[in-house]
């Protein structure tokens, strides 16, 4: 441990203490020491995980950027190498660990700081890991500590140390930090960080901290500005968007603030993620009020078993979740509705599990990300003794995928030989010749065209279905 400077460690304790929401507008500084290190230099980053991970990772391509490093596709080639975690799903952190055993060989070939940052650089068992037994990673830092990443650098090269950085229980919001986005026509804008829901299977509190919003007025200026440099399509992002504002001094609602960033004419706006706990009504009713919001709302179901839902501490029933559904079919009948469900959580019994299978029967999904349940150490679920085995997860798992597919391919058809707007996203990876797509509601479509779409709005007819996706031409 001579070797390491830890600043601080991941604490689960200090993690669900609630701390006074500070906003910094500060700018970072760069120093002329880090200046000409990175002068001639490149960096390359792994992303791991949700749309909140990608967004962070744009915002460390900014922070590189500006301190002097110059991209890189090459990993071979890059001189700074970031890779940023998820912690959801061990499988997950299991995919992180073979990538860090990976580079070993990079570093011992050249000159390299490896940096592991994300969520979980926030569990504590896993930085006791990386600290003991990946000796080769000369940077560890938090979710919370992002805008700290110069000075750990700095700190890492004129010491030729290892250095650990990771608060636990944040209450910041770093409003001013530089960004490279990914994209140039479709962009992600946070509302909200962290969540206060605590379900007992779930770790992102811990990962991301307790629930922070952002003041209106910035985010509807991001909004803004993202609209002048035109950008077609927006997506809010959050843990629980419902919720947003709860926390402000003056309370705000996210129905308000989805109405407001509305009427600032971007031409596709859209948010993740629900919760049915905090959905209001007039979410709906402000979707149904614009049209350039997508009729697209993702609501997390998790179990369609009331016991279930209260041992997860979901803190709704099976019929507050159908009545969000059934108000929302009625108000907007075309409205994509996708969810997540958790198979096998700990002691669900086969009555149980019966009742996911009804609810599924009743919601009609459109979209579903289906998950068996995944141990994450620290959370009231994991010491849960569970007396189901693997074998009967697995075949619940596929039962409810078979029924889901059913269902999917079934609303699928009411998409063919219609014509509808289309987003080109890129090309796709195993045909240079085919297209890849979202139609207005979010749903996927794949179709062939010139690689010169891209980023463009293009019309495409439905000629067959996928259970995932669509499959189309494009009209001229």
């Amino acid at each position: 441990m001579a070797n390491v400077i830890i600043h601080h460690c991941p604490s689960l304790k200090l993690a669900r203490e609630r701390k006074t929401t500070i906003t910094d507008y500060s700018l970072i500084k760069i120093s002329k020491f880090l200046s000409c290190y990175a002068k001639n230099k490149r960096y390359f980053i792994y992303t791991h995980g949700c749309q909140a991970n990608y967004r962070d990772s744009e915002i460390y391509k900014g922070i590189f950027e500006e301190i002097g490093f110059k991209p890189s596709n090459d990993i071979s080639r890059a001189n700074l190498i970031l890779i940023n975690t998820c912690a959801v799903r061990e499988n997950a952190e299991n995919k992180v660990f073979g990538e860090i055993g990976n580079l070993k060989y990079l570093k011992n070939k050249k000159d390299v700081t490896l940096v592991l940052a994300g969520c979980m650089a926030m569990e504590e068992v896993m930085v006791n890991e990386l600290i003991k037994t990946f000796k080769h990673v000369d940077i560890i830092l938090g979710t919370h500590d992002i805008a700290k990443f110069p000075d750990l650098l700095e700190e890492h090269l004129k010491t030729n140390k290892r250095v650990v950085e990771v608060n636990s229980g944040s209450g910041y919001i770093h409003e001013r930090l530089p960004s490279v986005r990914d994209s140039s026509f479709k962009a992600f804008v946070n509302i909200t960080y962290g969540c206060d829901k605590f379900c007992t299977y779930c770790i992102v509190p811990y990962t991301r901290g307790r629930e922070r919003s952002r003041n209106p007025k910035d985010i509807i200026n991001e909004c803004r500005e993202l609209v002048k440099q035109g950008y077609l399509e927006i997506t809010l992002l959050g843990q629980n968007v419902d919720s947003y504002g709860k926390d402000l001094k003056k309370q705000y609602s996210f129905a308000k603030l989805l109405d407001e960033i509305a009427k600032l004419k971007i031409h596709r706006l859209s948010f993740l993620t629900s919760h049915p706990y905090d959905f209001s009504l007039d979410i709906i009713k402000v979707m149904k009020k614009h049209k350039n919001i997508q009729p697209y709302l993702h609501l997390p179901l998790q179990s369609g078993d009331d016991k279930v839902l209260k041992i997860m501490g979901r803190k709704y029933d099976s019929k507050k979740y159908l009545s969000i559904i059934k108000f929302a079919r009625k108000e907007m009948p075309n409205l994509f509705i996708s969810t997540d469900i958790i198979v096998g959580f700990p002691n669900e019994s086969d009555v149980q599990f019966k009742n996911t299978l009804k609810m599924v029967k009743v919601a009609q999904y459109d979209g579903a990300f289906t998950f068996i349940y995944s141990k994450r150490s620290g959370t009231p679920a994991a010491k849960m003794v569970d007396k189901i085995s693997n074998q009967t997860k697995v075949k619940r798992f596929k039962e409810l995928t078979r029924l889901l597919n059913q269902i999917i391919e079934k609303n699928n058809q009411k998409y063919l030989n219609k014509t509808f707007e289309v987003l080109v996203d890129s090309v796709s990876k195993n045909n240079p010749k085919a297209l890849t797509g979202r139609m207005h509601n979010n749903k996927m479509i794949n179709f062939n065209g010139d690689k010169k779409y891209v980023g463009r709005l293009v019309k495409v007819k439905v000629t067959s279905t996928h259970i995932h996706y669509l499959i189309g031409e494009m009209v001229k």
